[in-house]
């Protein structure tokens, strides 16, 4: 019986999942209730487990559906995904690529993959944007790039397939002048609210009114990476950074790690992947380009907690 589940029935699973009700459902699938109220009836008949719970006005998920809620969205988005790479396959290489990559990834990871592209398809021109959260998506959304390579949003952007590339480490620092560096001990948050935290602001507007990671109430905004990097290291405040960018500047004494409660020493993970319209997936050359940076090797330390959000 479970071979005969239908990518229909999990989507509708879905849709009644994300919007609270079976009629919210068929509004958004353009569908008559009747008809995903039997869909996901026939779900639950065939894998033998009841994903709602009915005895109250909305249908609420069961501890089951919670779990199988996960599952279903992997198997559509495998499934998404792989419509989208032939898709992408079936078409010719594009004239030009365009990318872009958040400040936050490796820009060594991206000049190793580039100078590989520039031997594969030594014909196609590479136009790259950098820019920081929210506003990686942007030049994706205006059609001035086809793909990016971007950490996670509370909310993506609709009609956009993601791909899984790996993670990177997040650690809180400090000069080593600061205040907060020669403290003793796991640092309070009450003792980080007396100090200035040095955040990276937004330039879309995709997390207005959003956020994360912000732990003062004191903040000074940037919105390049590199210049909270040397505010960091002049002292001016303290605040996350990849790893990558400050191991450095750690190793010799410029920046410390400092030890946050509630942030686990090792640091904290976030995912990046690469996006793009799910109507209009990479042709061959962006596919590469996708396959490669899944081949970055990651560091990361046993330990590290996954990062949701990126306003850090």
């Amino acid at each position: 019986m479970l071979d005969g589940i239908s990518l229909d029935q999990l989507r509708t699973f879905i849709a009644a999942a994300e919007e609270g009700s079976f009629s919210a459902a068929a509004r958004k699938l353009s569908r008559a209730q009747s008809v995903v109220s039997d869909l996901v009836g026939n779900l639950e008949g065939q894998i033998g487990v009841q994903l709602f719970d009915r005895s109250g006005r909305y249908p609420r998920l069961t501890p089951q559906g919670e779990v199988l809620l996960t599952d279903a969205r992997c198997v559509v988005a495998g499934v998404d995904g792989l419509k989208a790479r032939a898709k992408g396959m079936a078409t010719g290489l594009e004239p030009e690529l365009s990318a872009v990559i958040e400040v936050f990834f490796p820009i060594g990871a991206i000049t190793e993959a580039a100078k590989e592209f520039r031997e594969k398809y030594p014909g196609t021109p590479l136009r790259l944007y950098v820019e920081a959260l929210g506003g990686a998506f942007q030049p994706v959304i205006d059609g001035r790039a086809s793909l990016a390579v971007v950490g996670s949003l509370p909310l993506m952007p609709p009609g956009f397939t993601a791909e899984r590339l790996g993670s990177i480490v997040f650690v809180m620092v400090a000069a080593r002048e600061h205040p907060l560096a020669a403290h003793s001990g796991v640092i309070p948050k009450e003792e980080l609210a007396r100090h200035v935290q040095l955040v990276l602001t937004d330039r879309s507007d995709l997390s207005a009114g959003r956020e994360f990671g912000v732990m003062s109430p004191s903040t000074w905004r940037l919105a390049d990476l590199y210049a909270k990097h040397a505010f960091l290291i002049g002292g001016l405040g303290w605040g996350g950074m990849p790893l990558h960018a400050v191991e450095r500047d750690i190793a010799e004494g410029r920046l410390v790690a400092l030890s946050i409660e509630d942030v686990p020493p090792e640091g904290l993970l976030m995912p990046m992947s690469a996006v793009y319209p799910a109507s209009t997936p990479p042709g061959p050359a962006g596919r590469w380009l996708i396959e490669r940076l899944k081949m970055c090797p990651s560091q990361i330390p046993p330990g590290a907690v996954s990062l949701d959000c990126t306003t850090l």
